[in-house]
């Protein structure tokens, strides 16, 4: 009795309150999205796991397919780019995997960026293509900004990054791309368009696969997972990722009143605004 209550004591962690998963090891964070105390590795696993079972369940690839990974060297692309490739050898999806990266040609940016794309080329063992705006449609973003001014320059740009992937993803000849839209990234589209009245989008902008009736869909494997574990997950793994914000975006006028009226959730700790939002995409009847 005494060797087992001696073998209890010694499998329970030293200092702190242990994981609420393995009860082993000591709790090293506390998920966002379930509010658990657990550890590294139990995180590691249902992180990736949850990301797998949403492939599954919504029938995301097919064995041969070629697939193209948005990459723009930031964390969502990044661990994006990792986990599809960490999934593919462990649950022998049969894909063959791509990263393909935009040039905008944004000085002190998008250089910088394609950088860590790079390296994550190498890192991950995935093949790169790179396509440039100035290849694509003869100038670049620096001088876009230069003729029009400091106004819209996202709007600009997300039209041509849209159909600048495209026609990388055409190139490289694959069945599908996959972008690292998240949850939050979701849910501030959904705010956006209400406030906008644009019922056409709002019908479509929380579809996990888009442009189905196109010659390349879209589909966004981390729909139900949340900005705040994803940034956890780039950090213990210390994946190699791109942190600067864009320069055009902090003079862009389009999104500041979306973006407060979205980040007044997050003062709540225990369930926040998006959560709400990101709670009625995984199932309408729970609210």
């Amino acid at each position: 009795m005494a060797s087992e209550v001696a073998a209890e004591t010694a499998a329970k962690p030293r200092g702190g309150r242990p994981c609420t998963i393995c009860n082993a090891k000591r709790a090293a964070l506390k998920r966002p999205k379930t509010l658990e105390q657990i550890c590294k590795e139990c995180f590691y696993e249902v992180f990736e796991d949850e990301i797998h079972r949403v492939i599954v369940d919504n029938h995301l690839f097919k064995p041969g397919e070629r697939i193209a990974i948005g990459a723009s060297g930031g964390k969502d692309s990044t661990v994006l780019a990792y986990v599809m490739s960490e999934l593919n050898r462990k649950h022998d999806y049969g894909l063959d995997l791509f990263l393909l990266s935009v040039d905008e040609g944004i000085t002190g940016y998008r250089d910088d960026s394609l950088e860590t794309v790079k390296r994550n080329e190498i890192q991950y063992g995935l093949p790169l293509k790179v396509v440039s705006y100035k290849d694509l449609y003869g100038w670049t973003m620096d001088e876009i900004v230069k003729l029009i001014g400091l106004k819209n320059n996202c709007t600009f740009c997300g039209v041509f990054r849209r159909q600048a992937l495209d026609r990388g993803a055409a190139l490289l000849k694959v069945d599908k791309l996959v972008t690292g839209h998240n949850a939050d990234d979701i849910a501030e589209t959904v705010l956006l368009n209400i406030l906008r009245g644009d019922i056409a989008r709002l019908s479509r902008c929380t579809s996990i696969t888009t442009g189905e009736d196109g010659p390349i869909p879209r589909c966004k494997p981390f729909k139900y997972t949340f900005e705040k574990e994803i940034v956890m997950y780039a950090y213990f793994k210390r994946l190699d990722y791109f942190s600067t914000e864009c320069k055009y975006s902090l003079h862009d006028s389009s999104f500041p009143c979306i973006l407060n009226c979205f980040n007044l959730g997050k003062a709540f700790d225990f369930f926040p605004f998006r959560h709400i939002i990101v709670a009625f995409l995984s199932d309408p009847c729970s609210l």
